[in-house]
């Protein structure tokens, strides 16, 4: 019989890396470019003049190599695709309880 473990909704955390809310951010991010140039049917060449990146590149931010281009990078690239990205800083919480940054994508 196999066990089965459930996940914690992020693939990077149940592998332990270190930076995996960072990693499931970019990844999210990543997924949302892919789906605007997919639905625009921009050509990689295309997409890589209107994002501002080289087309290897991009390529390897669709393909999920995406560990050295920043967070800030991403969110203009899907800015300069015609997306609006708002940042929204929530209410404190307890000392106690440190914060946590999540991604809403519509």
């Amino acid at each position: 019989m196999i066990d089965i473990e459930r996940g914690s909704g992020n693939v990077y955390a149940d592998l332990d890396q270190p930076d995996a809310d960072e990693m499931l951010i970019k990844a999210q991010l990543a997924a949302k470019i892919g789906e605007i140039i997919k639905r625009r049917r921009l050509t990689q060449v295309k997409a890589a003049e209107i994002v501002g990146i080289p087309q290897p590149k991009l390529s390897g931010l669709l393909r999920g190599q995406f560990r050295g281009i920043s967070e800030a990078k991403m969110l203009e690239c899907l800015a300069r695709l015609g997306r609006e990205v708002k940042i929204v800083i929530g209410p404190s919480r307890p000392r106690s309880k440190p914060g946590h940054v999540e991604l809403e994508v519509t």
